[in-house]
């Protein structure tokens, strides 16, 4: 491209940019100085028939006075407790201090513990539980169902210990009922 034609483009652009901030000038200046819209005639202006203060409701409103927890926004501390009645009942008020959490449910076996057995060799005892339909046959020491750990085995019941809290509950021997196909 010539120079002469990059000239004749450059006076182009300014003419067009002209003619728009020509036309942005007439529009703002059309619909006022803060650029509200034309009055289109649909205003109504609310229909009040006296319009006064009402020093009544004022008056009202001053002596009002807040009774909510006094609480700032601004703090992320919860808001201090509300005052205590003053009397005798207030010394005998109870506890004092952080609540302590409740203390964890039992630990539940999902297993029968039904009898025990003596090894020949080496003398450990073993347990056979149930789950469901499965036996399992555990040693002490040994875990069983992924999470629990037999720890003691004794005449009249198992010590188990569940390995992720290392709580410990006494599962008793139970008897297994009579078996059906032997009665038959």
């Amino acid at each position: 491209m010539s120079r002469r034609t990059e000239i004749y483009v450059l006076v182009a652009l300014f003419a067009v940019l002209g003619v728009v901030l020509y036309r942005m000038n007439q529009s703002s200046t059309a619909t006022g100085a803060g650029g509200a819209q034309a009055f289109d005639g649909k205003f109504q202006p609310l229909d009040i028939q006296a319009p006064q203060l009402h020093l009544d409701q004022l008056a009202r409103l001053k002596k009002l006075e807040y009774t909510g927890s006094h609480r700032n926004i601004f703090v992320a501390t919860p808001p201090p407790p509300p005052p205590k009645p003053a009397g005798p009942q207030s010394e005998q008020a109870g506890f004092v201090g952080p609540r302590q959490p409740p203390p964890p449910p039992p630990l539940e076996i999902p297993a029968v513990f039904f009898g025990y057995a003596t090894r020949s060799h080496g003398g450990r005892r073993v347990a056979f539980f149930t789950s469901g339909d499965d036996v399992l046959i555990v040693a002490e020491g040994d875990t069983f169902l992924g999470q629990y750990r037999l720890v003691h085995i004794d005449n009249e019941s198992a010590d188990v210990e569940e390995v992720s809290t290392g709580r410990h509950t006494r599962v008793p021997l139970i008897e297994p009922p009579p078996d059906q196909a032997s009665n038959q």
